[in-house]
């Protein structure tokens, strides 16, 4: 090999390597040339009944927050308290009464004290039209009407318990579901004549049940106060307190309060 041929040779190999070296350190990077922040999950524990507003609020946080992704585990409240208390992983635990919430507490899985910030009311959800005609809570125990409530560990179960007492009635429902959803699902499927559901639940059907206000609904222990608090050694909890911050604010309670919860 003469040496004008060697010469191009190593010109050759010597660029190569220069890409490859290149290719290997530049890595992934935006328009403007520098790399994407490491994304942040934040995890947030939360009552069924929060799921629409929830939902929408969370694309507006994480805009809010760039490189922040919110995922939710949505339950009923004593399960959420439960798995706190175990270990599952998350950074925010919402619930729908302070009795659960008092769970989580209790069992030193809350950071701080936990903060009240809404609360929901019962009604019964009937189908359309209300075709069985229920106007009172005493018509759920009448012959012939299939009724759901919650069971009485949630919280929707423990504010129908406290509005039978106050009016007087015993119920004998056909299943007592783990959580609201479960109940708002059985009469949207026609699977039930009526359940004991939130007012947000009903909102949020869109039409595909009807609601019935009935006096009891204010009784005492029948309104539901909405705690929500940071998980004891999250490794987000600067942003789990940003959540709460966020929802507290006026996007959150423009939110909250558009899916018919009464916020403080």
């Amino acid at each position: 090999m003469n040496g004008a041929l060697l010469r191009k040779v190593s010109l050759s190999a010597a660029v190569a390597a220069l890409g490859l070296a290149l290719t290997a350190c530049g890595g992934s990077s935006d328009s403007g040339g520098q790399a994407q922040p490491p994304a942040r999950t934040l995890t947030v524990s939360a009552a069924a009944s929060l799921t629409g507003a929830y939902q929408q609020l969370g694309p507006e946080f994480q805009a809010a927050n760039p490189g922040t992704a919110v995922t939710f585990n949505f339950g009923g409240s004593d399960s959420l308290a439960q798995q706190v208390v175990q270990g599952a992983p998350a950074d925010v635990l919402a619930t729908a009464s302070s009795r659960t919430m008092q769970t989580a507490v209790q069992a030193g899985k809350i950071a701080d004290e936990p903060v009240i910030y809404a609360t929901n009311s019962l009604q019964i959800a009937v189908a359309p039209n209300n075709p069985k005609a229920i106007a009172s809570l005493a018509d759920l125990a009448r012959p012939g009407v299939v009724s759901v409530v919650c069971a009485p560990a949630v919280p929707c179960g423990a504010a129908a318990e406290a509005a039978e007492k106050a009016a007087g009635v015993t119920l004998t429902p056909a299943s007592e579901e783990q959580d609201v959803k479960g109940v708002l699902n059985r009469v949207q499927t026609g699977n039930a004549d009526a359940g004991l559901v939130y007012v947000t639940d009903v909102r949020s059907s869109q039409g595909r049940v009807t609601g019935v206000d009935f006096p009891e609904a204010s009784a005492q222990g029948a309104v539901q106060s909405y705690p929500i608090g940071v998980v004891a050694g999250s490794p987000n909890a600067d942003l789990a307190q940003a959540w709460i911050q966020f929802v507290r604010g006026p996007q959150g309670t423009a939110a909250l309060q558009q899916a018919g919860f009464v916020t403080k």
